[in-house]
């Protein structure tokens, strides 16, 4: 377990991270054609940028939020001032707060683009009058990570209350069950993280003790180290949501690739690449766990290399942002990333905030 950082300089950290991960993104986002992103960034994207004309986010200015930033500010104020998850503040804000920005359309709202998730939920909830409780839809997107990484942050102590707010608060947009599960691992990841535990080839043997242990909802019916149960072991009850535990194992696996001599990504940009360039939650998990394990004490290298990599760069900068800024801690995140970014006193000040509620338990 890390030494160097504390509890509350990681938790910030990891918030930071993500706000600034989101900011990088505003510029170049969502280039599928690297040679275009070249021409129009040259070769090396160092920092915040204004997006051209024509593309994502045109009239923002570099070092401001998306609305994926907009999201997680509301989420971190909700979290703030409520002191923990409050699933009717939380819905609240976003009638209040941003579903009155929003017009159904893509380029709409703040950060100038509205994802699928959020129009979706804006649809079934604004247009058709739904209950909260059927609003989700079925984008197989890491929206929901991008804000509930703030409630990871919360709970890094508290894993069983960890996966049941992030739960609840994905399902508000994305209500397909595999998203809802691999956004509850990587708040359990976080978690880990933020406690100070490595993200490494190891890692997932712990959050396979929490599901052991009760504390988080998956379902599991090996051994330790994934041996085979014993003849006639009974079948284990149900954990809670998550029909397979797969969600926790792949961040240790990505961690061993990072480790390992014989496997290099080089240049590591190009982990778009190797786990894919687009929006989908199962290509971007993959590429942050790698960039994060690899460049665990490099705030900057992993953040850049997340976004050179062009595609939905602006998702894979804000989740390795948030792993890596947790292994980091604030103390760690190179100055000139603060001092470009807009409204950074206000976000630094509710991350620090949030950061001083998280307890060992």
């Amino acid at each position: 377990m890390s030494t160097n950082t504390t509890i509350r300089d990681r938790a910030a950290g990891a918030l930071m991270g993500a706000f600034i991960g989101d900011a990088l993104g505003l510029g170049p986002h969502w280039y599928y054609d690297l040679a275009e992103l070249r021409r129009d960034y040259g070769e090396w994207i160092s920092g915040y940028t204004d997006p051209k004309p024509g593309r994502y986010h045109e009239g923002f200015r570099a070092g401001q939020l998306s609305q994926a930033g907009f999201i997680l500010k509301l989420t971190l104020r909700s979290l703030v001032e409520c002191g923990g998850y409050d699933e009717k503040d939380f819905c609240r804000r976003l009638e209040e707060e941003l579903f009155p920005l929003l017009d159904g359309t893509p380029i709409s709202g703040p950060g100038g683009y509205t994802s699928q998730s959020i129009r979706e939920a804006w649809r079934r909830r604004v247009k058709l009058g739904l209950s909260w409780d059927r609003t989700g839809g079925e984008a197989d997107t890491t929206e929901a990570i991008e804000r509930t990484l703030a409630i990871a942050v919360r709970y890094a102590f508290q894993p069983r209350e960890l996966a049941s707010a992030v739960a609840d608060n994905t399902v508000l947009t994305q209500a397909n069950a595999l998203v809802a599960s691999m956004t509850v691992a990587f708040g359990a990841v976080l978690g880990l993280l933020v406690r100070g535990h490595a993200l490494d080839a190891n890692l997932s043997s712990k959050l396979m003790d929490l599901v052991k242990s009760g504390e988080l909802p998956f379902h599991a019916v090996t051994s330790d180290n994934l041996q085979p149960p014993a003849p006639g072991q009974p079948e284990p009850p149900r954990a809670g949501l998550f029909a397979s535990p797969d969600a926790l194992l792949s961040p240790s696996y990505m961690a061993a690739a990072a480790a390992d001599p014989e496997i290099r990504i080089e240049p590591a940009w190009k982990v778009s690449l190797v786990y894919g360039m687009p929006c989908a939650i199962y290509h971007m998990l993959p590429a942050a766990y790698y960039l994060a394990a690899r460049f665990h004490d490099d705030f900057e290298s992993a953040v850049l290399h997340a976004l050179n990599g062009g595609g939905q760069n602006q998702a894979r900068s804000i989740l390795t942002g948030a792993l890596v800024g947790a292994q980091t801690g604030l103390s760690g995140i190179p100055r000139r990333f603060l001092d470009g970014l807009e409204e950074a006193d206000e976000l630094r000040r509710l991350s620090e905030s949030l950061a001083s509620m998280v307890e060992q338990r």
